[in-house]
């Protein structure tokens, strides 16, 4: 796979120059595909480049996120001493209602280990973010409280916003997207070229896979290190791109709309119970917590988790306060493989289990999807996930440097025609395609340019830049070619 930049033909050995100006060919070997994709490939390297090397480097700085919350938060996410048995849930929710008497709870995350107890408050202030308090189970001890997003320490929120949008909201978000959508373009396109290469030269298949140490300092040294990186990387970056498209704003979007249309989302869990609404706290002793509907019961929290626990629902585990008249649900919350991510509904009042829905009965594009963004995140392989990530990350620009310094080895020298950078690859491809070619390969870069709009959407800014430079450099040949002679006599 060539990630990058460019699979650029060798430059001409003056021993093999012919006498005449050769007619321009669309590429190596005369191969009007070879010769647009690799064009494509030249472009899209040298434009998109950027910004795939902001998505390494901020992916990188993600991959240590787990590190930096131990460092920063280790004290509040961790209890010193692992106890015995934990204190009732009913009063850890009270001890962070004391330390938090403002908003209402919505989500509580029992300590399981030396794991602390979340207490999710929401405040209308807040917008997307919440508040969390982190109690001790074993004692029943505040031990701290964070600002967090859907579970994200700050720091990890941070480094998660960098990742996603440069900290610049929604329209930072076209970044991520750009480099995700041309990455897996980028990628099958440099393992084609490659592959060709090594076809035309005869070349063995061990030299797909390991640099050719042999070839001479320069240009081809540097494309075999680019060139084998690149398809050692390929699985890896297909599966960020994909994943990284999964939620992505406008391929995201459609993506969600083919899920929709194929009914292959979690199935929802149903909250209706036939019973009244959930009686309030009736002063026995408990404090009371504020729900989704307002001010529920704090002893129903021991008594849904009990239920979800004789359920069979082991581990970490989040319960979330329904509405009065509803049903709390309980979900696993395990996303380490292999993941636990059951769920079921229990009546408050009662105990008793009204719905479930287990991860292994999801559709299995839902499961994958599930599966992906926890694996593009280096959650869902623990250490080795973030050392897979981060060796992703640096081969990926280790890459993009080899392709640039490619770019600029193939620059002319001679004093006559200096130039700071290589030439493009030669045009002609898209005229010497076949019939068939251009009537099948249309409508399918149109469908996937809708599927991945931004994609789509700098492919044609590409054609016309194309075009344009085209334009400009016969314009160029024209008012410098020498004028031909009158004849004599006029």
């Amino acid at each position: 796979m060539e990630m990058s930049v460019t699979e650029l033909s060798d430059p001409p050995r003056p021993e093999s120059a012919p006498s005449a100006a050769p007619p321009a060919r669309p590429a190596r070997g005369g191969s009007p595909f070879g010769a647009l994709l690799l064009r494509l490939h030249f472009y899209a390297g040298v434009l998109v480049a950027p910004f795939l090397v902001v998505a390494a480097l901020t992916g990188l700085a993600y991959t240590a996120a787990p590190q930096v919350d131990t460092a920063l938060y280790g004290e509040v996410l961790t209890v010193t001493q692992v106890g015995e048995r934990p204190v009732p849930v009913a009063d850890q929710v009270g001890a962070a209602r004391n330390a938090h008497p403002e908003g209402s709870v919505s989500a509580v995350q029992p300590g399981t280990g030396d794991r602390t107890t979340r207490v999710v408050f929401t405040v209308p202030e807040l917008a997307d973010r919440q508040h969390t308090v982190y109690v001790d189970p074993y004692t029943g001890r505040v031990q701290g409280q964070l600002t967090t997003w859907f579970g994200s320490t700050p720091a990890t929120t941070w480094l998660d916003d960098l990742h996603r949008n440069l900290h610049l909201g929604a329209v930072g978000r076209h970044y991520s997207e750009l480099a995700a959508s041309w990455l897996w373009v980028l990628a099958l396109g440099g393992v084609v070229l490659w592959w060709r290469r090594r076809r035309a030269s005869r070349a063995t298949a061990r030299h797909l896979l390991v640099p050719d140490l042999t070839a001479a300092r320069g240009v081809r040294r540097t494309r075999s290190w680019h060139a084998t990186t690149g398809i050692w990387l390929t699985v890896g970056l297909l599966f960020l791109s994909a994943t990284g498209l999964t939620w992505s704003r406008y391929a995201g979007a459609n993506f969600g709309a083919g899920l929709d249309a194929l009914d292959a989302r979690a199935p929802q869990l149903s909250t209706a119970l036939a019973a009244g609404p959930v009686p309030t706290d009736t002063g026995g002793g408990h404090h009371g917590a504020a729900g989704a509907g307002g001010v529920v019961e704090s002893a129903a929290f021991d008594r849904v988790l009990t239920a979800a626990r004789t359920a069979g629902l082991a581990g970490p585990v989040e319960i979330a306060p329904g509405a009065p008249g509803s049903a709390w649900t309980v979900t696993q919350v395990d996303n380490t493989w292999p993941v636990a991510k059951d769920r079921v509904a229990v009546d408050p009042t009662t105990g008793t289990v009204t719905a479930r829905s287990d991860f292994a009965d999801w559709p299995v594009l839902a499961q994958l999807s599930g599966l992906g963004i926890q694996a593009h995140m280096g959650v869902l392989l623990g250490p080795v996930n973030q050392i897979l990530l981060a060796a992703l990350a640096l081969g990926l620009l280790c890459v993009i440097v080899w392709g640039y310094r490619m770019w600029w080895q193939r620059r002319p020298t001679r004093a006559d025609r200096r130039a700071r950078t290589g030439t493009a690859p030669p045009r002609g491809g898209v005229r010497g395609l076949p019939w068939w070619a251009v009537l099948v390969g249309v409508p399918v870069v149109v469908a996937v340019g809708w599927a991945l709009p931004l994609l789509g959407s700098t492919l044609v800014a590409f054609l016309a830049v194309d075009v344009a430079l085209g334009v400009v450099s016969r314009r160029r040949r024209r008012d410098t070619a020498p004028a031909s002679p009158v004849p004599a006599g006029g």
